[in-house]
């Protein structure tokens, strides 16, 4: 996959990203008591802090939440 620019990334949608991030994700391949999506998991975390009231805009600064969330995610296991 290639990497993408920042441009690239602005103009992408919520949906967009988290197919990109989808389509990136290798957490497959680490499972943690047979079931581990590390991608899956940040998406539903970030969508339930939007439905308590944390603005998140589309676009890049969706893209960091999304790659902060999977660090979380990762880091903690």
């Amino acid at each position: 996959m290639a990497q993408l620019s920042y441009a690239e990334i602005n103009e992408m949608s919520i949906r967009q990203i988290n197919k990109y991030f989808r389509s990136i994700d290798d957490s497959h391949k680490w499972p943690i008591n047979g079931r581990f999506n590390v991608t899956e998991r940040a998406i539903r975390r970030l969508a339930k802090k939007r439905r308590q009231g944390l603005m998140i805009y589309p676009g890049i600064e969706y893209y960091f939440a999304m790659e902060q969330e999977t660090a979380r995610i990762v880091n903690s296991y």
